[in-house]
């Protein structure tokens, strides 16, 4: 008698995986493009390599990372619709705790962290992926002031002016970037990860 085939369950739905894909393109320009701004006016002692930039020229740069801005501005509007639509965002981070926080961390760094249901996120997944949509929504804010300073006045008050506001861009770009490299890092560990964010099973 033949076993019936193994029907496997969707984990990441069609939406989320256009929506990650889309995202990953634009957050490289975005960084890349910022970087050659950055080294048009540093703000520390230090320049990113004219090999890991993008534009070429300040002009340049500052037409790629407006057009990036726009894909993923919009391209972030429709990921957290479809995630309160379909009540993924309450599913997924609805309880959160500080002290399976601390005992998942430890657990990580011992190697002990298991990622058998990739169904489910664990208390750190939890909490970076969170803190990286207020680093999102930090960018955001202070990219707007950047952009158009005048018009955005009262938002340059609130972040301490136009000088704080660069400074609140980088260190949110720092965080973000950080972010991807210990995601790309975790993916080498947990390749069926990446299966699912591209067969989506």
């Amino acid at each position: 008698m033949s076993t019936p085939p193994k029907i496997l369950e969707t984990i990441q739905p069609l939406w989320l995986r256009l929506c990650h894909w889309i995202n990953a393109g634009a957050v490289v320009l975005m960084v890349m493009s910022g970087w050659r701004i950055y080294n048009a006016s540093p703000l520390f002692d230090f320049h990113f390599p004219k090999g890991a930039t993008l534009g070429g020229w300040l002009g340049g740069a500052l037409q790629w990372h407006f057009a990036a801005m726009w894909i993923f501005g919009l391209n972030g509007l429709v990921y957290l619709l479809f995630n309160i639509i379909t009540g993924r965002f309450r599913r997924r981070f609805s309880r959160l705790s500080f002290a399976e926080f601390w005992r998942d961390s430890l657990a990580a760094l011992s190697g002990r962290l298991k990622h058998s249901d990739p169904k489910h996120y664990n208390m750190v997944q939890k909490f970076v992926y969170i803190s990286v949509v207020f680093a999102v929504f930090t960018l955001a804010l202070s990219g707007l002031v950047l952009w158009k300073s005048v018009q955005f006045a009262y938002l340059r008050q609130m972040l301490g002016g136009y000088e704080t506001a660069r400074y609140i861009h980088f260190y949110s770009m720092v965080f973000l970037a950080l972010f991807i490299i210990v995601h790309l890092i975790m993916v080498v560990f947990v390749p069926k990860t990446l299966l699912t964010i591209i067969r989506g099973r």
